[in-house]
């Protein structure tokens, strides 16, 4: 794909188009986050999760705060893959002690019941240009989306929950309608990634976090052809866009995913055996991870051991180093600093 002046001083974008780096460029997921000292006190001060990230200002500024402490070679958007259906027509509310809540529930209504929102993206986009404007140009930005399975769990049961079993029952009683979900929120993130492409952002990911927890036949028709769907369409508007695609606990599915979603590049989480999905993997498409979140809170020989690992598992593949998912909100400051220096060589 051709690349500006810009991007070709990207570490990070150069990797996820193709090009291995001697070593691997660096971000985490959840990198702005709850951990930091700082992050802490500007959500306190805007009284909570949503004001926070609807304020471009404030979201710019929490997106920001760990390029500026740690150096990352990625800033990742600070926002909520649950934007999508709260455009979509949802109300979103975000609980102290809890997790994030939709209504109405479309276990109980029907999704033709909703009024579309899309002016709620708005503050998305003005983060996004604020970020953009402010970043080194070595630095890649990335932007995100879920993935339709993953969000229409939420739509569908209101909440998270451990093993999405009413989202999974509803697909098989009424496919119709839970096609019809999924097609909204294909056709809604397809603009929403271009509209953040649009407004600076390098790279983007898909987040499919409860993609672990489908059967083979129901992960290809809710996981593999959803996300197609997404890749295709964006490209057809976007060509060259680079596609991150992460689907938590696929496991032995990757191969699959890796062949059906035609993303550029795969997140691999921490339950994947680095060694394996290099050999199985198509050569020389690029991976993120996976060092285990765990290790990295935990620290000392346990946290040097997993890096090394993943480290020493891609001789010849692009890498992205990452975590396998989010870092924990209690993760110690200096484990990541610590991180940092070892993934560098320091």
């Amino acid at each position: 794909m051709p690349t500006s002046p810009i991007e070709t001083i990207k570490p990070l974008l150069r990797t996820l188009q193709g090009e291995r780096q001697e070593r691997p460029p660096l971000w985490l997921m959840r990198q702005a986050g709850r951990y930091l000292p700082e992050y802490r006190a500007l959500r306190a001060e805007k009284g909570g999760f949503l004001a926070l990230a609807t304020d471009p200002e404030a979201a710019a500024e929490v997106t920001l705060q760990p390029i500026r402490r740690f150096g990352f070679d990625g800033a990742i958007l600070f926002s909520d893959i649950l934007m999508v259906p709260w455009a979509l027509g949802q109300e979103l509310s975000f609980g102290a002690g809890e997790g994030p809540r939709l209504t109405p529930a479309l276990v109980d209504a029907a999704l033709a019941s909703l009024e579309a929102a899309p002016a709620r993206l708005d503050p998305v986009y003005a983060t996004v240009r604020g970020v953009a404007a402010a970043l080194s140009p070595a630095t890649t930005f990335l932007g995100f989306a879920g993935s339709p399975w993953t969000v229409a769990t939420y739509m569908v049961a209101g909440q998270g929950s451990r093993d999405q079993e009413e989202t999974r029952l509803f697909g098989y009683r009424d496919p119709a309608a839970f096609t019809a979900i999924i097609k909204a929120v294909v056709a809604l993130t397809v603009d929403y990634l271009a509209a953040q492409l649009d407004a600076g952002v390098d790279a983007v990911q898909l987040f499919d976090s409860w993609a672990g927890s489908l059967s083979p036949e129901q992960f290809e028709r809710w996981v593999i052809a959803p996300n197609r769907a997404i890749v295709d369409g964006l490209r057809a508007r976007r060509p060259g866009a680079t596609i991150i695609g992460f689907p938590k606990g696929a496991g032995g599915k990757l191969p699959a995913y890796a062949a059906g979603t035609a993303v550029d590049a795969i997140g691999l989480d921490e339950t994947v055996d680095p060694t394996w999905a290099d050999r199985v993997l198509p050569e020389g498409l690029p991976v993120q991870g996976n060092l285990d979140p765990l290790a990295l809170r935990v620290g000392g020989a346990a946290l040097d051991r997993g890096i090394d690992r993943v480290l020493a598992a891609f001789p010849e593949r692009p890498h992205v180093f990452n975590l396998g998912h989010g870092i924990g909100q209690h993760t110690p400051v200096a484990h990541v600093e610590h991180l940092v220096a070892r993934v560098r060589g320091a």
